[in-house]
């Protein structure tokens, strides 16, 4: 495989992440039964762990490290909050109010981390 197919994987994975991410946070507002499906359960992990493992295989193929380049530090550290706040909103959120607020907060993450990705800058707006 060369850089440009595991780029275009990874990109692929980021997309079907946050698109059921947010598939699942629709359904955590309506109370949809679907969360409790197996596959709803397993499908995200395995998404995940190949969008991580083609973002390992770039930083190792590109040369370009986190705590070296400040955008990857930035997407790092976004990624970090993003988890956290994905937990909060689809499982350790005590009332529903807050874990529409965690929803939001990491889809808004989300999308400063494409914006870095993109703009390859952490400050988007510079």
């Amino acid at each position: 495989m060369n850089y440009l197919t595991i780029k275009y994987l990874h990109m692929s994975c980021a997309a079907l992440s946050g698109s059921f991410f947010l598939l699942r946070g629709a359904w955590m507002l309506c109370e949809s039964d679907m969360l409790q499906r197996r596959w709803v359960k397993i499908l995200p992990h395995i998404v995940d762990t190949l969008l991580l493992t083609t973002a390992l295989i770039m930083v190792v193929w590109s040369a370009q490290y986190p705590f070296v380049q400040p955008w990857l530090t930035a997407k790092l550290i976004a990624l970090i909050v993003y988890v956290v706040l994905g937990t909060v909103a689809l499982k350790r959120g005590k009332t529903k109010a807050m874990r529409t607020g965690a929803l939001v907060a990491a889809l808004l993450t989300f999308a400063y981390i494409v914006a870095v990705a993109l703009t390859r800058h952490p400050l988007i707006f510079a």
